[in-house]
């Protein structure tokens, strides 16, 4: 799969933005599932059937899984979406950054040990540590830019050479480090005026959003400051808020209608005259 000619054709034909993040803890599972050894693995598997359909990708948070030794269940899961939804791409969240011999590594587990489509990196140490995830050509390179945190302002707005460290991360990305066409950025729905920036430094260039549903970002303000022209460039991510919106044997009925109420919401402002 070519992460960013799915993702293209995601937006199109689901006409859809939703990003659904599979962030699972066991401690807010439905009864039937707790204690049961696959239960990670069930529970997303089932979130991810009923709403293959109205999302534009999922994004499993490596580090849910991992906490739990069921890093087995993440490689079974992402196995079960490219087998039942094989248009649907993957990004793993795992936010990974080091020096460019174990960011070797890095890309060798997120990319062929877990198959995803697509990885989330931190850009600190610089385009080398970049460098071997760009050499599997067909993956996406997500890179952090303006982060949902409140602290991320510690770092991202400091004065570099005239321009915030954030907007400068987004120039060398769109400009300098995306020459095989595979990168995007993350940035928070938190923060909608340098959604804008950032769209106005990078053009098409798509943005992985997350913030909206728990985290209290508008999803509004988040459209308008973010779609292209053509009314997509964005993966718009909600993970709790779909995730838990039922607490019963029903729990992924409920999720689906969060989904479907959440699509519709995005929806509604991604015409550049509304």
């Amino acid at each position: 799969m070519n992460f960013m000619h799915a993702l293209s054709a995601a937006w199109r034909e689901r006409n859809s933005l939703l990003c659904v993040g599979l962030d699972p803890d066991p401690a807010r599972f439905p009864a039937h599932l707790r204690g049961q050894t696959d239960a990670i693995f069930e529970f997303c598997r089932a979130i991810v059937d009923a709403t293959a359909d109205l999302v534009c990708c999922f994004k499993p948070q490596i580090a849910y899984f991992a906490a739990h030794r069921a890093e087995d269940q993440l490689a079974a899961l992402i196995r079960h979406i490219h087998t039942q939804h094989p248009t649907t791409p993957v990004i793993l969240d795992a936010k990974r950054g080091d020096i460019g011999s174990t960011a070797e590594q890095y890309a060798i587990e997120a990319f062929e040990r877990f198959q995803a489509d697509a990885v989330t990196l931190n850009p600190y140490l610089g385009r080398d540590s970049i460098e071997p995830f760009l050499s599997f050509r067909e993956k996406g390179v997500i890179l952090l830019c303006r982060t949902s945190n409140p602290g991320g302002s510690d770092l991202q707005f400091l004065d570099v050479g005239g321009e915030k460290l954030y907007e400068r991360v987004a120039r060398l990305v769109s400009e300098a480090w995306n020459s095989s066409g595979q990168c995007a950025l993350v940035v928070g729905a938190t923060f909608p005026a340098e959604i804008a920036r950032v769209r106005a430094i990078t053009g098409e260039m798509p943005l992985l959003v997350p913030g909206i549903g728990a985290q209290g970002g508008d999803i509004e303000a988040t459209v308008r400051a973010g779609r292209t022209r053509s009314g997509d460039g964005l993966m718009i991510n909600s993970s709790r808020a779909i995730l838990y919106a039922g607490a019963g044997e029903d729990f992924a009925a409920a999720a689906r209608a969060a989904a479907e109420e959440t699509r519709a919401a995005i929806n509604l402002y991604r015409t550049i005259d509304r």
